[in-house]
């Protein structure tokens, strides 16, 4: 087995990856191409699907090697891609999963009393950031859309599901579980597609992929696109992916990805308990047919904030820039930015709000900002730890960590601090990307399920503020959630 590799592809929602992992776990090469949103109107977001497909396949040829044995795919999830069976062309952009068009849509069904069906079958509340009202928005209003796909002539997926085609030329049609859980139509507990639901958001069953386990060969690669044709042997959605990368296969791990948003999942063993508090439940993952389940918190806007003091505000020229100016600013400073841009997740679920910065004084400058916008990300995780334990999960003994925003110590610092629980950053921070891979390497038999040894981490923080200063702090989080709220 000596010098055999995997290649894992991260189709994330601001940026494709492809990292090659030798058998020791070590990132062997990597490449990144950044990927466009679109924003046609307020709250809708959209991406080129021939974008996601270019800088995949560009990564892919960018890492690919003689000695790599599988590819993992993770992804994105609740983006929606609606295309031709026969061309493979996408009749539409990409609907994205912070896209909120279909809010209107999801209150209405809910004055109908049609949440607790949706939430006992699929664990998920009735909200526009899963993909079951954005393919019914697709098919509505694409000319003949609703024609050709009750003739059998469309095919819809998640983008895994859309990169599994495009890599297999056509020849497979798959998702798997994560994926799968995440449109709304599944049922997660008798696992299938379920009738009731298709009728409901008018979805024509034709349209979808078969659903599978995450570590299987879902198929192989073209060869005339990289020159080398490899088995396709894992796939998870980027958050269930994480969980596996930080190898939290026990009941009571938790694992916070802060990316673009922030996502906190817990392992609460093979039976789906539905939260009371607004969290989701959902398929952490399934092997030879054994399932695990997850609570989830989601936030929508965790590094997304940062891009924006970046991007659109200019007060930051990198994300690194946060840190020096975070550590500026005193912690009573009292400024408070709740990152509502596209409403708020877990476990409020307002689609209908929108951000805001309180507490601004004349002295308030952008170090206020830089702080308030990581802090923020901290805060929202400690409420999620606070609904989780409203529904009776004990409290963490620990905080695993990764995404982007893990690699900023005084982040890391921060979030032990307000959420009084040690947070650990694993030795590389691509748990997502390294999650596919081991998917891939537990179907191709180069790992065991917990991956290979010796992967220890990078460095541990441990909380310094007291309970009263914690709770003083997030009183004043919470005061700036209520006047957002209303």
């Amino acid at each position: 087995m000596s010098g055999r590799s995997i290649i894992a592809i991260d189709q994330g929602t601001t940026s494709t990856r492809a990292i090659r992992f030798g058998e020791d776990g070590t990132i062997l090469a990597s490449a990144s191409r950044e990927l466009p949103q679109h924003y046609p109107r307020a709250a809708w977001v959209e991406q080129d699907p021939e974008d996601i497909w270019a800088g995949t396949l560009a990564c892919l040829r960018d890492v690919i090697d003689d000695v790599a044995v599988a590819i993992g795919i993770t992804n994105q999830r609740e983006t929606i891609i609606l295309w031709d069976r026969e061309t493979g062309q996408p009749l539409h952009n990409a609907i994205v999963w912070q896209d909120r068009r279909t809010a209107e849509l999801c209150q209405a069904m809910r004055a109908d009393g049609l949440e607790p069906l949706v939430r006992e079958k699929t664990g998920l509340l009735l909200d526009p950031y899963f993909s079951a009202t954005k393919l019914r928005w697709l098919l509505d209003n694409i000319d003949s859309a609703r024609t050709r796909a009750d003739a059998g002539r469309l095919a819809a997926g998640t983008v895994d599901s859309f990169l599994l085609w495009r890599l297999t030329g056509g020849r497979v049609h798959a998702t798997d579980v994560t994926n799968a859980a995440r449109t709304m139509l599944y049922d997660i507990r008798h696992h299938r597609w379920d009738e009731e639901l298709l009728r409901l958001f008018d979805i024509p069953a034709a349209l979808l992929p078969e659903v599978r386990d995450n570590a299987c060969v879902f198929g192989l690669s073209d060869a005339a696109l990289t020159g080398r044709s490899l088995p396709i042997a894992g796939m998870a959605g980027d958050q269930q992916a994480a969980l596996i990368g930080q190898r939290c296969f026990a009941p009571g791990k938790v694992k916070s990805t802060y990316g673009t948003g922030c996502f906190l999942l817990a392992n609460i063993g093979m039976e789906p308990v539905l939260s009371r508090n607004q969290l989701l439940t959902t398929p952490a993952y399934r092997f030879g047919g054994e399932h695990a389940y997850a609570l989830e918190g989601s936030i929508f806007i965790a590094g997304a904030a940062v891009k924006w003091l970046r991007d659109t505000l200019g007060i930051i020229a990198s994300a690194e820039d946060t840190a020096r100016l975070a550590a500026s600013v005193p912690d009573d400073h009292g400024v408070h930015l709740v990152p509502a841009f596209v409403g708020l997740g877990a476990p409020h679920w307002r689609s209908d709000v929108r951000a805001a910065i309180t507490g601004l004084t004349l002295d308030s400058g952008p170090a206020h900002f830089a702080r308030a916008a990581l802090e923020a990300a901290a805060f929202q995780t400690g409420d999620l730890l606070d609904a989780m334990a409203a529904d009776g999960m004990a409290a963490p003994s620990l905080m695993r960590i990764d995404g982007g925003m893990a690699s900023n110590d005084w982040f890391a610092q921060c979030l032990a601090d307000l959420i009084g629980v040690p947070v650990e950053r694993p030795r590389h921070h691509e748990s997502t990307a390294f999650g596919a891979a081991l998917l891939g390497g537990i179907t191709m038999g180069l790992w065991p399920k917990h991956g290979p040894e010796g992967l220890s981490p990078d460095r541990r923080f441990h909380p310094q503020y007291d309970a009263a200063r914690r709770a003083e702090l997030r009183q004043g989080w919470q005061r700036a959630v209520g006047a957002v709220l209303g």
